[in-house]
Parts: C-alpha cells; structure tokens; sequence
C-alpha cells in the first residue's frame, strides 16, 4: 500500500487545487494512504473528505505564531509534528509549498521520495523536482497535476468536488432557517472579501463593496431573491459597508460561519457571486453556479476549473497592465485598482441573470 503525503500550507483555493491530484492517485492506488499537510485555518475543510485519510494541520505560519508567544511551544510543536508524520512512515510527498523548509521537515521525517517544484532554487531537498517561476498559460490545477508524471500515474479528467457530511448539511440547514430562510427560497450568497491568504494584500482583489450592494439590491428586488454576505470576521467592515447602502437588508452571516459549516451554507445556494478566492472555489467544487469578479489575478490561472464551464461566469476588465499579479508576485498598483472599479454592477447582474437561466 502506497502511503503518500500532500503538502499544501497556502489559501483554501490552492488546497482545493490539489483535489484532482488525489483523486489521480486514488484512481491508480485505491488502497493508498493519503495524509495532508496544511496550515490550521484550512485544516477543518479537508477533515470530512473520504480520500483524506489523516490531516496534520500546522503550516510553518502557524509555528511561528506559536514560538513568539513561547520558544518552548514552538519548540514542541515542530518536534511534535515531524514525529507525527515520521510514524506514518510516508513513502512519497508531494510538496506544493514552493519552499525548502517542508521538504527539509520531510526527510528529518523519513520520507525518501519528495517531489514538487524548484521555486527560484528552493527545491535543494526535493529528489524530483520540476523547475518553475511561477504558474502561467494553463491553470493551477493543470501544474499541480505535471507532478503526477514522477509517480507514472496518468491525471484524472473532469474539475474538484467538496465532501459534505450530512452533520454539515443539518447545521447550516439549522442557521438558515433561523435567519428565515426555507428550502424553496431562491438563495443567493456573496462574498464580498475572500483571498484572505494575501493578509494585508487581500484588498487588491476586491471589487468595491457598494457595487456589491448594488448588486445584491437588484437580486432581492428583481428576482425575490434572499442574499445572505458570507466572510470571515476580519471582513466585517466590508459587510457593514454593504448593510449601510442597502435599504433592504441581506441576511449578514460574516464572521458567523466556521469553515466547517461553510460548504454547508454555500451548497444550498443557487448561485454565488465572489472574488478571486477561496469561497469561490469551494462554490465551484460544490457545484454551485458563480458569478465572478477578477482584477489583478489571471482567471485562466486562478479562475473556476475546468475553464469554460457555461456554469461559471468570471466579469473582468482587461487592461494592458492586467493580469499584473506574476511569478507569484504582486507588484504596485499606480492605477488605483482600475482593472476592478472598472467593472460596474450593470454587469455583474447580468451575468447573475445568465447564469440563473
């Protein structure tokens, strides 16, 4: 039996862009052991999922939070950690950190095959590696799968899929309907932050909250929509901004939902409308419809997958500086962020109508 490690300590988007890797193995190897290494916050997502066999959820980010409040917690979790791993007795990982650190961990761990990609060199502790700068002209997904060649296992066709557990289902089912929403109600949710894995750069990837507003206004009023705002509790100024613009109130449900209940909430809706970011492609490997708004990312990187489902809408406006965000670098905006301010909420809408069709 093939015991395999995944290593992915980044956003809720890239750990679901790894789903399709799993799911490659597990085709090849079906009775393989799969364990995944992410950070905290991500962690309870991959919990329900059935091809998951063991979560170890304490990224790098999360140690060092630890070691600032005491060396010796920092201390015992990191040898906690490699401990843990090292007696699954791992034969493979696949590392998609883009960092020498995981790799290092993984063989202090045992692990003899590391494999992954060389990111300006840091892939000195991989045994197979393929060298990269960044992602461009295909999507994520795609060149997460190139790794499966060192394994001689073919990709798996077809996009992600997101388990939910009927307890999942019970709870956000529960919070819906104390907020007054029932089963046969046109549910639309929005979420006006996300990309929360760019910490104080998560504001380049915002489309302006008032046109949400906007937006979510049309929908409650044209189509009886209930509008429910999805986010964390760091996004809660956003929300309020939508709150005070609207006449009309969505349901607010930011900072309210856990991760685990989230697919829960955004598997009832009949469409969701988002930034670039992880609720986005959690909508889309729950096979809810999505309208999109993308600035300065590449939507044929980052975008839905697979592209060009007739499901999934993205609104952009193209620029010649656009997409500025390469290399996995975000350079200066001296346009003060006109590939989103751009885009209005007449079109948005109408992409939401389309899609409703």
């Amino acid at each position: 039996m093939k015991r395999v490690l995944i290593i992915s300590p980044f956003g809720i988007g890239d750990v679901l862009f790894t789903m399709p890797v799993i799911r490659s193995i597990k085709e090849a190897w079906p009775e393989s052991f799969i364990g995944y290494w992410c950070n905290t916050r991500v962690s309870p997502l991959l919990e329900g999922n059935r091809s998951i066999d063991r979560v170890f959820g304490l990224a790098r980010g999360d140690i060092k939070k630890l070691f600032r409040e005491s060396f010796f917690k920092g201390m015992q979790a990191a040898i906690k950690l490699v401990w843990e791993i090292k007696k699954e007795r791992f034969d493979i990982c696949l590392d998609f950190s883009l960092e020498y650190r995981y790799s290092l961990f993984a063989k202090f761990a045992g692990i003899g095959r590391r494999v992954g990609f060389n990111y300006k060199g840091r892939g000195r502790f991989l045994t197979d590696k393929i060298d990269v700068d960044g992602y461009s002209g295909k999507h994520a997904v795609e060149c997460a799968k190139e790794l499966l060649k060192f394994l001689e296992i073919p990709p798996c066709a077809g996009g992600f899929r997101l388990d939910v557990s009927a307890e999942v289902e019970s709870k956000a089912g529960a919070m819906l309907r104390a907020a007054g929403i029932n089963p046969g109600d046109l549910l639309i949710g929005i979420a006006p932050g996300a990309g929360g894995s760019w910490g104080k750069d998560a504001a380049y990837k915002h489309w302006p909250a008032v046109k949400f507003a906007e937006v979510a206004g049309r929908l409650m009023e044209k189509l009886k929509a209930k509008v429910v705002i999805l986010g964390d509790e760091q996004e809660r100024k956003i929300a309020e901004v939508i709150l005070h613009t609207m006449r009309s109130k969505p349901v607010d449900f930011t900072g309210r939902v856990k991760l685990e209940v989230l697919p829960g909430i955004i598997k009832r809706c009949s469409l969701f409308i988002s930034n670039d970011g992880g609720p986005l492609h959690m909508a889309v490997a729950l096979g809810v419809k999505t309208v999109s708004v993308f600035g300065p990312v590449s939507e044929i990187v980052y975008g839905p997958y697979p592209s060009g489902d007739p499901n999934h809408e993205v609104v952009k406006h193209d620029m010649p500086c656009r997409p500025c965000y390469n290399r996995f670098r975000l350079p200066a905006c001296d346009r003060d962020k006109e590939c989103l301010k751009a885009i209005g909420a007449d079109e948005v809408f109408a992409a939401a109508e389309r899609i409703l069709r």
